[in-house]
């Protein structure tokens, strides 16, 4: 598996998981949603559950489930701030499109 996370983005995930101990990692994956088909899902994972992939970034904890793993490969995460605003941004080489807002992806 090859997903790279920057350095912004690193630092961002180690507070969360900083300020949740007991969590087992950050989860990244994709959901079905949007008007593109896709939308990507970073959270805290619980546990590592059957059909989850475990891989080590730097000593952060990246949790992938199965069904995510071939729309993930080779995505760079990132985080930015613009303004008052924030959040993770990806650069996913498996996009073929996204829709206008930018909240959703479709793969060819």
């Amino acid at each position: 598996m090859t997903i790279t996370i920057t350095p912004a983005a690193s630092e961002r995930m180690r507070h969360f998981l900083s300020v949740t101990p007991t969590a087992a990692g950050v989860r990244f994956g994709v959901k079905r949603t949007g008007c593109s088909g896709f939308a990507y899902v970073v959270d805290l994972a619980d546990a590592i559950g059957k059909g989850d992939q475990l891989v080590e970034i730097d000593g952060l904890p990246l949790i992938v489930n199965d069904k995510s793993l071939a729309l993930v490969e080779g995505t760079v995460i990132d985080f930015q701030r613009q303004g008052l605003n924030a959040s993770f941004v990806f650069h996913n080489p498996n996009a073929t499109g996204e829709c206008g807002c930018g909240e959703s992806f479709t793969v060819g």
